[in-house]
């Protein structure tokens, strides 16, 4: 079993919501108390499921905090007296109940009150079948529970008619929320936050997709909810749900199990009540062997509290459960907490709670006994407010209430103060400082992380909402700025099922037969990269180096990965890579191998690998080589740069004779010398053979920086030179994609490449002049017609394809530089 039966659970669930309402009208039914008083006792009623461990904790922890707060020395209420009223809510006597009453009483105001009679007058009393009349008496202000989430959602409606406030300190769904239900106090962790550990772990570990094992109920459907919510904001998701009944038996969790193993991911997250018959999914997996080597079974704190409450397991439960990884509540150590365990071992011993009746303390019992603390404090402050408990009739249900009664039913007049009261309380309790937040949740919940070995557990690290996950105590980390970024999330190392100490992969390829679904794209040109053949059976096979690539990668990996390859296209030209793209979106393909350039349009469509080969576009021409002649000393500089050297020769040869020929005598004698002078000094200075000296000042500073801009001239002079006389010279009149944005000569490009849009929405080119050839010989043909014979001035493509192209045509060059880099990458589709 996965709960703990019982016959109410047998019941319809529209019978069992009639049965809490009817308990209802026994708490609120009776006599009305029209004006305020100050009584000696404050009635205060508190549902547990009495029947299971935690229940049973619950009860006494609440019984402890009473007896302490109406023995304060310093009473807490200022004399006044707490009395709790139990009841028992697993609905085991309903079926008694409406069987002895069903023909009488049942439907009258005081028959519904005796139907509610498993109430008891008194502190912590039960027995059903006390006077209706005494509990009438009793006029209480609070309850205390339930601890089911699911009879919360029923009671938390009548809460908010009577205005009465439920403190329930195990009731952790998180759509019990403030905003619809204002009376209903939760007094533990909010679910909410333990999902996010959960996906914390998921996310720390580098997992992607879990599968979520549940109870289907409204807790366990809400919970995996919120687990999924926290997975999607870290990129994670759930990718198989399975739901199991309240009352699933061995086999119906054997074909859960079954299912789930035939999934893809391994990190397994089980979400159900704290009963020991819980502890069945365990031994049903170790069955399947699904507690090996790969697994990763995550599960939110029922598990510690089982073990903390009934604790500790017998070695086979023990060794069912190795590896697993759980939550636990934290609360911080302090002397207050550490004093309440030492008096529940006294507690438990004198009540002979020993052998199978086992009664441990789980945080449940430490919330539960902060939570008549928290509303004791509360009422003392309702009560200094100026509060009074009285009831009243509600006129809505005046003459409307039927058979049932319902105008017999009566308001708490101060409910709305006192639910205030209780959330504005601060105290340090046995679970350290408590408090609550705008949301109404409590403030700063945080968890344990720990790992189930050997014969017990260890703790591995810690999670709150304020530092993330640790592996120090949240609360020496709260005097710290947050600090929740992945690299500052850290755990100790885990050993997971099978003694893994490695951090398992979390996933397989699913085991339900189905292959990996490899799209290729089915090129007409350029096969050397990507091409499809006939195999030897008949079947098409695919070849070319991005073929390559990806087995070699495959062959690589420690496990075994089935594929086969699908064609894409028709095979009369080449497909377009965005397509091919768009396809993996749509599920027909897992991934897509071949020259698929990584471009940001496709990046937002699906996921690439990292780039195996780098490329951009380039732009190729046909060229004609220069032919040798006796001026080719003069290619290494243009016209203009010789015309500007010569000029400077002269300027700077003036320059001198100026600042020089009025002291200095080699710069003087006749005009004719002189300008003869000026010539060959300037000139001479090329080879640095200037026979003339300098004596000015000014005239030394212009020869050292003219003397320099030559030994530049010189330098790069020769150089060009020696490269025009010892490689082929090529030319053309297009310099690069510069030329081509300047021109309107028309471009060609690779049919199904990005080339097309990328010069038409990123450089502005007109798309009537671009002619799509899908053959490198139709790239031969178009650059030797040229744009006059219905050709191209040039081809723009990706660099990868152009030198394939060029290996075998020498007759054409890239010119300029590379430009729009990018790369190719496999893809696979985005989660």
């Amino acid at each position: 079993m996965c709960r703990v039966k019982n016959p109410g659970m047998e019941l319809s669930k529209f019978t069992q919501k009639m049965y809490w309402a009817v308990v209802f009208l026994g708490f609120y039914s009776g006599v009305i108390i029209c004006g305020g008083v100050k009584p000696e006792v404050v009635n205060v009623g508190c549902m547990l499921i009495l029947t299971s461990p935690v229940g049973r904790v619950t009860k006494l922890a609440v019984e402890t905090a009473v007896e302490e707060v109406n023995s304060s020395k310093q009473t807490v209420l200022g004399g006044r007296k707490l009395n709790i009223t139990m009841l028992d809510s697993t609905a085991s006597g309903f079926l008694g109940i409406v069987e002895g009453h069903k023909n009488s009483a049942l439907w009258n105001r005081w028959g519904i009150i005796q139907s509610a009679s498993v109430l008891a007058y008194g502190r912590s009393q039960h027995n059903v079948g006390e006077p209706p009349i005494r509990f009438m008496e009793t006029n209480t202000v609070a309850i205390i529970g339930p601890q089911s989430s699911v009879i919360a959602h029923v009671i938390s409606h009548i809460a908010n008619e009577v205005q009465v406030p439920l403190l329930s300190s195990a009731a952790a769904d998180p759509t019990l929320t403030s905003l619809q239900f204002p009376f209903f106090v939760r007094t533990c962790p909010n679910d909410l936050f333990q999902m996010a550990a959960v996906a914390s772990m998921v996310e720390h570990y580098e997992w992607r997709k879990v599968v979520a094992i549940y109870i289907d109920d409204d807790y366990g459907r809400n919970g995996i909810a919120a687990l999924g919510d926290q997975l999607a904001m870290r990129r994670c998701q759930i990718s198989y749900k399975a739901a199991l009944k309240p009352e699933a038996t061995v086999d119906d969790i054997r074909d859960a199990l079954i299912q789930v193993a035939l999934m893809e991911s391994r990190v397994l997250v089980v979400h159900t009540y704290p009963d020991q018959s819980s502890l069945n999914i365990f031994s049903v997996a170790k069955s399947l062997k699904m507690m090996e080597s790969g697994y990763v079974w995550i599960t939110t704190h029922w598990l510690s509290t089982v073990f903390d409450t009934v604790g500790p397991f017998s070695p086979d439960t023990m060794e069912d459960i190795q590896g697993v990884v759980t939550l636990r509540i934290h609360t911080p150590d302090s002397s207050l907490k550490r004093r309440f365990i030492s008096r529940w071992s006294n507690m438990t011993r004198k009540l002979g709670m020993r052998g199978n009746q086992h009664l441990g303390l789980c945080t449940y019992g430490l919330y539960a006994y902060d939570s008549v603390w928290l509303l004791a404090r509360a009422l003392a402050a309702f009560f200094k407010q100026g509060g009074n408990i009285s009831f009243s009739k509600d006129p809505r249900l005046k003459g409307n209430g039927g058979r049932l009664r319902l105008d017999s039913m009566s308001v708490f007049d101060g409910g709305n103060l006192l639910r205030e009261m209780i959330f504005k309380t601060e105290m340090t309790g046995v679970t350290g400082p408590f408090r609550f937040t705008s949301d109404r949740d409590l403030y700063r919940p945080a968890f344990e992380v720990i790992n189930m070995v050997g014969t017990g557990f260890r703790r591995v690290g810690y999670w709150s909402n304020y530092s993330g996950l640790s592996v120090v105590p949240p609360e020496s980390l709260y005097s710290k700025p947050p600090n929740i970024s992945s690299s500052n999330q850290r755990l100790h190392r885990m050993i997971w099922p099978g003694q893994e100490t490695d951090t398992p992969r979390g996933w397989v390829f699913p085991n339900n037969g189905r292959q990996l679904r490899v799209g290729v794209p089915k090129r007409v040109s350029f096969q050397e990269f990507v091409g499809q053949v006939a195999g030897d059976d008949g079947d098409d096979m695919f070849r070319g180096y991005c073929i390559e690539v990806f087995t070699s990668a495959v062959y690589l990996l420690p496990y075994s990965v089935p594929y086969k390859f699908l064609s894409f296209g028709d095979g009369l030209k080449n497909p377009d890579d965005t397509d091919i793209v768009h396809v993996i979106t749509e599920g027909v393909y897992d991934a897509v191998v071949g020259d698929i350039a990584i471009t940001t349009n496709r990046t937002k469509m699906a996921d690439f690998t990292q780039p195996y080969i780098e490329s951009g576009l380039v732009v190729v021409v046909p060229v004609k080589e220069l032919s040798s002649s006796a001026w080719a000393f003069l290619r290494p500089f243009t016209p203009p740069m010789w015309a500007i050297t010569g000029i400077f020769f002269l300027v700077v040869g003036a320059v001198v004779w100026i600042l020089e020929h009025r002291m200095n005598t080699d710069f003087r004698g006749p005009p004719r010398k002189q300008f003869i002078t000026i010539l060959w000094f300037s000139f001479s200075t090329l080879f640095f053979a200037h026979k003339e000296s300098t004596v000015s000042t000014l005239g030394r500073i212009v020869l050292i920086v003219w003397l320099f801009v030559v030994l530049i001239i010189n330098s790069s002079y020769t150089a060009s030179l020696t490269s025009n006389l010892t490689v082929q010279q090529l030319s053309s009149p297009v310099k690069g994609i510069e030329s081509l944005l300047a021109s309107n000569d028309p471009i060609g490009y690779q049919l199904g490449s990005f080339t097309h849009n990328y010069l038409i929405q990123e450089l502005g080119i007109r798309a009537s002049r671009l002619v799509p050839l899908n053959l490198p010989e139709d790239f031969v043909d178009a650059l030797r017609k040229g744009p006059r014979n219905g050709g191209v001035m040039a081809v723009v493509d990706e660099r990868a394809y152009m030198e394939v192209f060029l290996s075998t045509h020498c007759e054409f060059s890239i010119v300029g530089q590379e430009f729009q880099k990018n790369g190719w990458g496999f893809v696979s589709f985005a989660l």
